[in-house]
This record gives C-alpha cells, sequence and structure tokens, in this order.
C-alpha cells in the first residue's frame, strides 16, 4: 500500500526519529512510502532518510500558526494528495495534523491516522487551549485512528472530548535500545569535559534536549546558576541543537557559567554521553514521552526530569529516577543537587535505572504495530507517473 508521512518540521528531534524509523520499517516491508514536511529541514536529514522514501517538501506549512500560510499549506497538501492517492494518510505533530487531517477530505477513501507525539493543549494559554482543542475536534472528524506514544497521551485525547476510548492506541516510540545497554565513554571525554592528565573526572549532569523553548533550558539555567556554587566539581551537558540555541548560549554567558557548561550539539555517540553522566534532566513544559527517559534508564543513567503526562510510564520516582514538581523549576534543581551530594541514594537509583524494563521501547515493534492498526490490506503501488505529476520523479 501507499502511505503517506506528514511532518511539519523535519529537525532532528524525537517525533522526527520515531516517523522515520516507521518508514524505513514500512519500506523494508514492501510499502511505497512519501514524507511531505513543511520548510524547515536539518541538513542531516539529507544523507540519512531510508532510503526508497519519497521526499515531498511543502513550504507553504510553517510551525507559527499563520492563517494565510496555513490555508495554502491545506490547498497545497489536497493537490498533493489527489495526485498521490494514498491508501493512507498519517500525520505526525500537531501544526501537520490539524491541517493535514483537513486536506484529507481531498482523498476519502485513504485511512488516517494521527501520531500523538505530544500533547499541544497541555500547559498552554487558556486561549491557546480552548483554540487547540477545538481545532483537533475539528480534525478528529477526519480520522480513523489516534497513535499516541504513551497511554498517558490518548487519555489526554478521550478526556478532552477530542475523540473515544476505542480509537486511541498506544504504540511505543521505537529505538535501538542494545546501543545504549553498558555503552563507553566518548573517546574524546577529557577534551569535552576540560580535564587534563591523571585530573578526576568531574561529577556530570546531562541534558539532552533540542534547543525549543518548550524544553525550558533558559529557566532551567537561571535556577541552576543559583546552586552552582554549590558543586564546584560539576560540568553540564547540553546536548542538541536548535532555534533557541543563541538565547540559551547568551544566557549562560550572562549568568557566568561558561566555566560549567558544555555545548554538545548534536552527536553520534549519544549512547556514550549517558555513560558519562551521573544522571540527565528533562525539564519541558510539554512532552509525549520522551525517548531521552528511555535511552537514559537503558544506559543505566538515573533521570530528574519534572513532571509530565506519562512520565511515570518509564520513571518509577525513588526506584530509577525523581519527579519534581511541573511548575517549580526550583524543584528540579533542588532534586539535582540533592542527588548529587547523596552518593549512595544516587547509587540506588543507577541500579534502578539498570534495572528497568525498557523492552516495550524496541524498534522492530513501532513499524509492525503502527502498520498493523491502519487495518489495511496491501495493494499495489501507484504508478511512477504520479511522481512525475508533481516533478519528483
Amino acid at each position: 500500500m501507499h502511505i503517506v508521512h506528514l511532518l511539519t518540521r523535519l529537525l532532528r528531534a524525537g517525533s522526527e526519529e520515531n516517523t522515520l524509523e516507521t518508514c524505513r520499517w514500512q519500506i523494508a516491508q514492501g510499502h511505497r512510502v512519501s514524507l511531505i514536511h513543511g520548510a524547515a529541514s536539518d541538513p542531516y536529514w539529507k544523507d540519512h532518510l531510508p532510503q526508497g522514501l519519497t521526499q515531498i517538501s511543502l513550504p507553504e506549512m510553517v510551525h507559527p500558526i499563520h492563517p494565510l500560510q496555513d490555508l495554502r499549506a491545506v490547498l497545497r497538501l489536497r493537490q498533493i494528495y489527489r495526485a498521490l492517492e494514498p491508501d493512507v494518510i498519517h500525520t505526525h505533530q500537531s501544526k501537520a495534523g490539524i491541517l493535514g487531517r483537513l486536506a484529507a477530505r481531498a482523498v476519502p477513501d485513504a485511512v488516517v491516522a494521527h501520531g500523538v507525539h505530544i500533547i499541544p493543549f497541555e500547559r498552554v494559554t487558556p486561549a491557546k487551549r480552548a483554540l487547540y482543542r477545538a481545532a483537533e475536534r475539528l480534525a478528529a472528524r477526519q480520522t480513523d485512528v489516534f497513535i499516541g506514544v504513551s497511554e498517558a497521551a490518548g487519555r489526554a485525547y478521550v478526556s478532552a472530548g477530542i475523540t473515544r476510548r476505542g480509537r486511541v492506541h498506544c504504540v511505543r516510540s521505537g529505538m535501538d535500545i542494545a546501543r545504549f545497554r553498558d555503552p563507553d565513554l566518548p573517546a574524546d571525554w577529557r577534551d569535552l569535559l576540560g580535564v587534563n592528565g591523571g585530573n578526576a573526572r568531574p561529577r556530570v549532569v546531562l541534558m539532552m534536549a533540542a534547543f525549543e523553548r518548550r524544553k525550558r533550558h533558559v529557566p532551567y539555567l537561571k535556577a541552576f546558576a543559583q546552586v552552582a556554587d554549590t558543586l564546584p566539581d560539576l560540568k553540564l551537558l547540553l546536548a542538541g541543537k536548535g532555534p533557541e540555541e543563541a538565547r540559551v548560549r547568551a544566557t549562560v554567558e550572562s549568568l557566568g557559567l561558561q566555566d560549567k557548561v558544555v555545548f554538545c550539539g548534536h552527536r553520534p555517540d549519544p549512547e556514550a554521553l549517558f555513560a558519562l553522566a551521573d544522571l540527565s534532566i528533562l525539564t519541558s513544559a510539554r512532552e509525549g514521552l520522551p525517548r531521552v527517559a528511555v535511552q537514559s534508564m537503558a544506559a543505566g543513567c538515573p533521570m530528574v526530569v519534572q513532571a509530565l503526562p506519562g512520565i511515570d510510564e518509564i520513571i518509577d520516582h525513588g526506584r530509577n529516577g525523581l519527579i519534581a514538581d511541573g511548575d517549580e523549576m526550583g524543584d528540579a534543581v533542588r532534586l539535582m543537587s540533592e542527588l548529587l551530594h547523596d552518593d549512595r541514594r544516587l547509587n540506588h537509583l543507577r541500579k534502578g535505572a539498570l534495572a528497568t524494563d525498557v523492552s516495550a521501547w524496541a524498534l522492530d515493534a513501532l513499524g509492525r504495530r503502527t502498520t498493523s492498526l491502519y487495518g489495511l490490506p496491501v495493494r499495489r503501488p501507484r504508478p511512477v507517473a504520479v511522481d512525475r505529476e508533481l516533478g519528483l520523479a
């Protein structure tokens, strides 16, 4: 069958990785798979997309709410859908989820699935909450199945009156779990931490998160600065990239944290960063179920994370990590600081992380279970002439 996936942006983040691994599995099973995405695209993907995937850029679709551009995106999507004649339209992310499902009326025979990678109406202003819920309810009329990355994501959609329970299913974000088991230290760990010769390795806290406003790097750094002097033997690693990076770097300088904070960028060895860290931390305002939490557990690295819907599906407070107050940044920093001063407790959490069952996030289940939820038999691929019509061949 022909499956079309739709993303708002093609960045290097969890929802994109999840979607592209699904595409990779579907292509391997003989399905024809197309990926449509908005204007923003990380250069990394130029050489790392699954082989056999048809990539279609949709510059009309932008991340911020923009009524005129959004209308243009819907109209262009309708044209693309009609040309592709997909058996399945699978939308991901908030903006693409709304526009992509509204445009799906152009191909009434297609099964429409929506991937809930994040709950868009959680922890936003009342006005935005009302807008997002209204948009989701409208798009739900054109949705056959919702696929959430956590049980909590599905429950949130049901509780908000967007859909009913039988149309929501949980498929965990699949990843190469074995890669994060017992990882080696980074080959360049001394340079990374500024350690010379036989000097001891300092304490290390890792925040692996794209530089986006919802990850709340800046509020975290401001709270961290208040306890930094009590942790002289500490390096904070910030791993990732994104549009907020310049603002985060400026905050580090203004707070005088240059000697404590290390910007790692995107690295090919994320598992090695977990091996280097004493604990990981995540302070996001909104997530689905963060892949980094699963990876941290697989690597045996305890986590301090602010309360998020569904986070207790992977983090067991006091056993493999600590869950802080979701609204109070100071609570997350306090727990982090206390843990770094308590080796016995830190070691207890490390053992709990290693013992955490993360098999539900194994990669092989992601594509298989997702595709089974479409509920369609395999159909013959559409002729290549369609690609020519769209200017892709």
